[in-house]
């Protein structure tokens, strides 16, 4: 089934408002037989005829008057969803799902997610917290758009790229004994407190 496209329902609402198919075609750039041509793939297409000559004047038909008083709506519309999308195409709205761990979601994210928010007022965000692991299955079964976690993380179809370095310190009750600087080997010395499975500081 041919359908009715907007060039077509320009031409009509423009050859009405004007009263001629050379004065419309003069405004829309086209030509005369370009627009008598819009007008009847329209017609063709509703099965029923818009436009009638009375004198040297266009006039709507009772069909093309119930056509055109939903032009302007439509028009609207249009121009509605255009400005909605063209705020996703320049950033300042859209969504974005994030994952990271505990530690970074209160002590790294809160001064970046404000500013995020004073930039990009549109701009949906939302956090989920997790180990390593469950955050990069996330990101590859889009369920999540980034991730914010502990090296190493690989995947099959990620892109990492590293942002920070964050030193490790053992903490122990005094006099435990331990040097100023702890190794792996000094540690399983000790009983250790570790982290859940699956995250990859444990």
């Amino acid at each position: 089934m041919e359908r009715i496209n907007l060039d077509q329902l320009h031409g009509f609402a423009t050859a009405l408002e004007l009263g001629s198919f050379s004065a419309a075609a003069q405004r829309l750039d086209l030509t005369q037989p370009a627009v008598s041509l819009q007008v009847r793939q329209l017609e063709k297409r509703l099965g029923t005829a818009l436009i009638e000559r009375v004198g040297r004047v266009l006039r709507p038909t009772a069909a093309g008057a119930e056509l055109l008083a939903h032009v302007g709506r439509i028009d609207a519309a249009v121009s509605e969803a255009i400005d909605a999308v063209s705020r996703h195409a320049d950033g300042s709205t859209g969504r974005v799902r994030l994952g990271t761990g505990a530690t970074a979601c209160i002590f790294l994210l809160p001064p970046v997610l404000r500013s995020l928010r004073q930039r990009f007022p549109g701009l949906d965000i939302t956090v989920s917290t997790g180990n390593t692991a469950d955050i990069v299955q996330a990101v590859e079964g889009n369920t999540l758009d980034l991730g914010l976690v502990t090296l190493p993380a690989s995947g099959r179809m990620l892109e990492v790229i590293p942002l920070l370095k964050d030193p490790f310190v053992a903490i122990a009750p005094a006099g435990t004994g331990l040097p100023a600087r702890v190794n792996a080997k000094e540690l399983a010395r000790h009983p250790v407190l570790l982290y859940e499975p699956g995250g990859q500081t444990r």
